[in-house]
């Protein structure tokens, strides 16, 4: 009967496709939305505040996915759209320095916007364009950005002010547009679960309404869904980029404290701190010092860095590495003043196969099996994945779609 149904669905979509007055692509795929609820950990789900994604995961596919590392919000939301481990994307960290273009980090709009930061990955709405479908984000890392000369057909640059029910209503009416001018492609992001496990920790109350919150937005998504006839018709991917660990006031590592910070760069600090060498001064006896044991991190000049990271030959990471112990973070005694002692409680970018960075993957629609769990596999073989789904040609990734093909229903695959 689901098979049948199915059937049904592609030939209405596909007569819907061939009544637009100038089609973009013959034989139009399955529209796709990829939903991003950043920062929701794997196990926030027997939370039991989520009834919607637990309804999603109950009747489609479920598991918990690896990050790719650093466990960061930008390098992992554009490995889930290029496929790519962001040492290879070469967007290594929301924080980071390129000898051309200079320093990037989240709050800095111009390097935010500027597609040559992005431009190491092709993201998959530009593959989609380029092969006729039309493409729609809200607010996705890297959308911003004129990359290889494209944006989405339809995107939005980041308003933090945009409310959850906001984000869902655009989506909404990106999917009520005319057959010829309607996304297939679309994505959609969430991110009041991160801000609140930054500011008060990942057991706090305020995450669990940051959950409740999230899902009455998304309960809205399947609702409008379903008032469209679209629910049973449409591939919807919920993820996130990461989990969060808890990270106690007093767990700082002080790292003036191992080096003099006038010696050398400084890229960035936090859960992955990176520094690069200052004219004039030698480097080697400081990273032989840093890359000594220490309490609470771990230090290494990036050719050193464990092979299992994928990370570490991309121009844009920094020389030597400091990676804080789970739980830890990496800054200095002037930046916990200059902050009062607010300094985030909950904290993400640490070793990616630690068990708090696991993030949340379910799957449901006509493609996807009903109520399967399936093994837990790493991030970048989501690109694979949505590629056949759309139907496209993919480019060149580090994902593997036979790690994921059994998620599908056969005639699916």
């Amino acid at each position: 009967m689901k098979i049948l149904f199915r059937a049904l669905c592609c030939l209405a979509l596909a007569f819907s496709a061939g009544c637009a007055t100038t089609p973009r692509h013959a034989g139009k795929p399955t529209p796709l939305l990829l939903v991003s609820i950043d920062a929701y950990r794997a196990d926030y789900l027997q939370r039991g505040l989520t009834p919607t994604v637990a309804g999603l995961a109950r009747d489609g596919v479920r598991t918990a996915m690896q990050p790719s590392f650093p466990s960061l919000t930008f390098p992992n939301h554009y490995t889930i759209v290029t496929g790519l481990r962001p040492d290879h994307h070469g967007i290594v960290n929301n924080t980071m320095y390129d000898a051309q273009l200079g320093k990037f980090s989240l709050g800095n709009r111009k390097a935010v916007s500027d597609g040559r930061w992005w431009a190491q990955g092709t993201p998959l709405w530009e593959t989609a364009d380029r092969h006729g479908l039309r493409t729609a984000t809200m607010f996705w890392p890297g959308s911003e950005a004129d990359i290889h000369g494209r944006h989405p057909d339809y995107w939005k640059p980041y308003d933090g002010t945009v409310t959850p029910t906001q984000r869902v209503d655009q989506v909404l009416a990106w999917l009520d547009l005319p057959p010829d001018q309607r996304p297939t492609f679309l994505t959609l992001y969430f991110d009041a679960v991160d801000h609140a496990g930054h500011h008060y920790g990942p057991d706090s109350p305020q995450v669990d309404q940051a959950l409740r919150e999230t899902d009455q937005a998304l309960a809205r998504l399947v609702q409008g869904l379903k008032q469209r006839g679209l629910y049973d018709r449409i591939n919807l991917i919920v993820l996130a980029d990461h989990g969060m660990a808890s990270t106690p006031l007093d767990h700082s590592v002080l790292i003036e404290r191992e080096l003099d910070l006038d010696d050398v760069q400084v890229v960035s600090l936090g859960v992955l701190a990176g520094f690069n060498p200052r004219p004039g001064h030698d480097f080697a006896p400081i990273e032989a010092k840093l890359e000594r044991p220490h309490p609470h991190m771990r230090c290494w000049d990036k050719t050193r860095v464990p092979a299992r990271l994928a990370y570490g030959h991309n121009p844009r990471v920094p020389q030597l590495l400091c990676l804080a112990d789970v739980g830890w973070r990496i800054t200095t005694a002037q930046w916990l003043a200059s902050h009062k002692g607010r300094v985030s409680l909950g904290e993400h970018g640490y070793d990616n196969a630690a068990p708090q960075m696991r993030a949340l993957f379910v799957a449901h629609g006509p493609a996807f099996r009903d109520g399967a769990t399936v093994p837990s596999f790493p991030n970048v073989d989501v690109y694979p994945l949505m590629v056949h789904l759309l139907g496209l040609p993919p480019q060149t990734s580090d994902g593997d779609y036979d790690a994921v093909k059994g998620m599908l229903e056969p005639a699916a695959r």
